[in-house]
């Protein structure tokens, strides 16, 4: 269904950019998205904890982003929007919620943004000790923010490359690591099960952590339905993208994360210090290893820049068109919304600027602030779905062209995972935190946009 047929307000956001998008684009888009920089970065610490059970916390945690990610893709392919999860929420419960939803949403990509332009201009003072991290980070702003500007098919350039090379990487890893556990592998020894004597050396406590480790490893599958709008074909772009998830998750995230234990004792300090893919190519006796995975999780954090940067300006826009946000983010030219990719790689900056100012105070509050906001993004989806199902059978069924399984039982049974999520993150002091920051946050943010909505009514 092309954008501009699209009858309503709160599906029009799209009419006034550009399709620049081709198949292709969306395709790979989806197939990298899921390789983010979380998985390579953060997954160390989450072996650590939980062993070998993280496989275990992976598949869990997998499970539970499919369940989202059908929901989204039944109501992005019957109502493709530039403001996706935030007009869905806007149609199936109300402004304040799509308002909520949104603004929540975009200081995430914004904060992301500054902390992977943080993370690769780590990568990249290492190789040239000499130079200044911030000018690194600035650079890089200045790349994307500039491929953003210029139009949305140079997005989706950089995306279709920077995905060619996160998936061949992580496939090179899976095939060389599968190799060498069946003993195949010339001149190494394969460890057949000796790493997997003890699944969860850390009991109980150790996969609830490394189950919320793995849980917001998978941010950033929500940007293949914001891109879909600019598509040709949003339809069935979004089709796609969700019907290939459940084999995406399990191969690269809980296929990796099994190959990983089976290779690497879990408790070795390698698995922390230098990453798990680096000490899985070490132990395999990859030269260069670390030096490798150091260029693998630069691409994977300048794709994740990249990405941030489109999704944040696309929902900025989609916002300021359903008139909760101001009027001047909402102008576009040439068929992107320039004024939202400068205002969101603006902040992005700013937060990079904070890190080095204010680091103890103000930048950790903001970190806490976004911990959960994936969660609550999630909540929104759910919920909308679970409103928006009924009308689309009542009043237009030939637009589920996708469809929840199992409705309403697996809906219900993903906000219970949710809930569980939340209920988890209050029992641990380092997440605590991060659930009380991010719910005052959600709690100011719906106040807002209720107070916007009243007024809106009143007018």
């Amino acid at each position: 269904m092309p954008l501009t047929t699209v009858e309503t307000p709160a599906d029009s956001d799209g009419v006034s950019l550009s399709h620049g998008l081709k198949q292709r684009h969306l395709s790979m888009i989806a197939l990298g998205g899921v390789i983010g920089a979380g998985l390579f970065v953060g997954s160390g610490a989450g072996i650590a904890a939980a062993g070998p059970s993280i496989v275990i916390a992976y598949a869990l945690s997998g499970l539970l982003v499919m369940l989202v990610m059908r929901m989204l893709g039944e109501m992005s392919a019957a109502y493709p929007s530039s403001g996706s999860f935030s007009s869905h929420a806007e149609r199936a419960i109300g402004p304040w919620a799509g308002f909520t939803a949104g603004w929540a949403f975009w200081v995430l990509l914004c904060t992301a943004v500054g902390l992977e332009g943080i993370g690769a201009a780590q990568i990249v003072h290492g190789w040239l000790p000499g130079t200044p991290e911030w000018a690194w980070v600035a650079l890089f702003m200045v790349v994307f923010c500039g491929t953003n500007l210029a139009a949305v098919k140079n997005f989706g350039e950089f995306e279709f490359w920077f995905a060619a090379l996160k998936v061949g990487a992580i496939t090179l890893f899976l095939v060389l690591g599968v190799l060498a556990l069946a003993g195949v592998l010339p001149g190494t020894d394969s460890p057949g099960g000796s790493n997997l004597t003890e699944l969860m050396p850390g009991g109980g406590e150790g996969l609830v952590i490394g189950l919320l480790a793995s849980v917001f490893a998978y941010g950033g599958l929500e940007t293949v339905t914001i891109a879909a709008a600019e598509s040709q074909d949003p339809v069935r772009g979004v089709a796609r993208a969700v019907r290939t998830a459940m084999w995406r998750i399990a191969v690269f995230y809980v296929g990796s994360m099994a190959v990983v234990v089976a290779l690497v004792p879990w408790d070795s300090p390698q698995v922390v210090e230098d990453g798990p893919y680096v000490a899985a190519l070490d132990r395999l006796g990859i030269p260069g290893a670390g030096q490798l995975m150091n260029v693998v999780v630069l691409v994977a954090l300048l794709s994740a820049m990249n990405a941030n940067i489109y999704g944040a300006s696309r929902i900025g826009y989609s916002l300021v068109e359903r008139g909760q946000g101001p009027k001047w983010l909402g102008r576009v030219s040439g068929g992107v919304p320039r004024v939202a990719v400068l205002a969101s790689s603006v902040f992005g900056f700013l937060c990079v600027l904070l890190s080095y100012w204010r680091p103890d105070d103000v930048f950790a509050w903001l970190l806490n602030m976004i911990g959960a906001v994936i969660l609550v993004v999630w909540i929104f989806i759910a919920v909308s779905q679970l409103r928006l199902r009924r009308r689309l059978e009542r009043e237009t069924p030939e637009k589920l062209t996708v469809r929840m399984w199992a409705f309403p039982w697996l809906t219900r049974v993903a906000l219970a995972g949710m809930a569980a999520v939340f209920a988890l993150m209050a029992r641990e002091p380092d997440t605590r935190v991060q659930l009380y920051s991010t719910g005052a946050m959600t709690l100011a943010l719906a106040a807002v946009g209720y107070a916007w909505q009243r007024v809106r009514e009143r007018r």
